[in-house]
């Protein structure tokens, strides 16, 4: 979420930031947030006025009831003239005759009548001001659904582009192998092998779903292990993480309420199934304040993800490149804002040491404001070669969010000498998405016989073994 302040002070500019985006529609959600925050902060110096004036007129009433000085009349005059004047919305003048600064005649009437009606007048104050409580909150909670569909604001190093077509490409790393067959797509050697069995898949759940078998299975299971231990190596803490949470934390992650119609949602118990790691990572720390000597944390989580992948045509469809359901292992900091694109850029090292390490030819793309997505204010995506396919797999985004996670959830830090606390800086990063590594390896170690040498790392992982062949 971003700062009211920033889009209060300067609304053209948040709003030429958010072009470089392409979301018109949040655009378009700025003047109605600067009305609402216009109208909140009106209703809400209406009712602390309002309040004031109550509280000092409840004291008066009472110094008045007891003023030993003044006879029945008197009071009498005032009580009538004071809830006459508050009735008229005229308070200053009420709290004037009710101290004795002004001017009444005295009223020979019924005291406890006057009195009945100075303390009814007082009771429509409370009831107005109770009204202008509610309809603030009515109004503050529209303003934060608006300010919810407000996308994070681009780095100024981020690369102004309207499309993905235009991102950023890395020379790329590692050889390119030179095959001396046609290789093939991983659709067809994982039915080939018997380690990936689509029909199975789809006819136990549907469409983009897939059974991993034997070998397949070992491999998938070898390469989470094997991130795991990578991220361990660089500083990582592993977590045990829920598969289902709450959905304050969706929003607290910024996947709600603009990617709520991609989850999976348990109605009866309200839990919704994990996107991401990132999800439950993010909100650890809901509503804490962190010590900055603490400060950088770094998490790493493997987790099943679960996504409804929205229903396309070509190439995606085929094979496990875009499915319902995959495991990702991923990694994520808590960061001082002085050095949180520092971190972005070692996060991102961690995500590309795997790829070395795996021997897998890969590039960085530097993602431009066309394509950055919702929360990123800047990112990398990792991508590996994959020959059979014939195209480059996205298996790891790297990005920073600055505070934009951290004001949703409310985490923050401060330091041993400090008196105010300040928004953490969040990032995250795949460190990887198994299924298309699976691909990866399939198609990059594949032989022309139809097996797969096993990478030289994961091997220990495996029993030793060095190739994958046909059951």
């Amino acid at each position: 979420m971003l700062d009211i302040a920033l889009i209060r002070e300067k609304p053209d500019w948040v709003k030429d930031q958010i072009r470089k985006l392409n979301d018109e529609s949040a655009i378009a959600r700025i003047d109605k947030i600067l009305e609402l925050d216009e109208k909140r902060r009106s209703i809400r110096t209406e009712i602390e006025t309002l309040q004031a004036h109550r509280n000092k007129l409840n004291k008066n009433m009472g110094k008045l009831r007891g003023n030993k000085k003044m006879n029945d009349a008197e009071k009498t005059g005032r009580a009538v003239s004071a809830t006459a004047a508050i009735n008229e919305a005229r308070f200053e003048d009420a709290i004037a005759i009710m101290e004795g600064s002004a001017a009444v005649e005295n009223d020979e009437g019924d005291s406890k009548a006057a009195f009945d009606g100075l303390i009814a007048a007082l009771k429509a104050m409370g009831t107005k001001s109770d009204d202008g409580f509610r309809q603030a909150k009515e109004v503050e909670a529209e303003l934060e659904e608006e300010m919810l569909w407000i996308p994070n604001l681009p780095h100024e190093s981020v690369p102004v582009f309207e499309s993905e077509e235009d991102n950023v490409a890395w020379e790329p790393e590692g050889e390119m192998r030179q095959f001396d067959f046609e290789p093939k797509a991983h659709w067809d050697l994982g039915p080939e092998l018997g380690i990936i069995d689509f029909e199975r898949g789809v006819k136990l759940s549907g469409t983009r779903f897939y059974i991993l078998a034997g070998w397949g299975a070992r491999l998938h299971r070898a390469l989470a292990s094997f991130f795991l231990d990578m991220a361990r190596e660089k500083g990582f803490t592993e977590l045990y993480l829920p598969y289902l949470v709450m959905e304050d934390m969706m929003t607290g992650s910024s996947q709600f309420p603009k990617f709520r119609d991609v989850v999976y949602h348990d109605p009866e118990a309200d839990l919704y199934l994990l996107p991401t790691a990132e999800v439950a990572i993010t909100n650890m720390y809901r509503d804490e304040i962190l010590d900055e000597a603490d400060l950088p944390l770094y998490f790493v989580g493997h987790t099943p993800c679960f996504r409804r992948e929205k229903a396309s045509a070509g190439r995606d469809v085929r094979g496990i490149k875009r499915v319902h359901q995959f495991d990702k292992v991923e990694m994520y900091k808590f960061t001082t804002p002085e050095t949180s694109y520092d971190e972005l850029e070692s996060l991102t090292e961690a995500a590309a040491d795997i790829c070395r390490a795996l021997k897998i030819p890969f590039r960085r793309l530097e993602i431009v404001t066309g394509d950055l997505g919702f929360s990123a204010t800047k990112k990398y995506d990792i991508e590996m070669w994959a020959p059979g396919s014939e195209e480059w797999l996205e298996v790891s985004s790297c990005s920073n969010t600055e505070s934009f996670q951290a004001r949703r959830a409310m985490i923050r830090y401060k330091g041993a000498n400090d008196k105010k606390s300040q928004y953490v800086h969040t990032l995250n990063g795949s460190g990887l998405a198994l299924p298309r590594v699976l691909i990866a390896i399939m198609e990059n170690y594949q032989q022309a016989d139809g097996s797969v040498v096993i990478p030289e790392v994961l091997r220990p992982y495996l029993g030793g073994a060095e190739v994958i062949t046909k059951a």
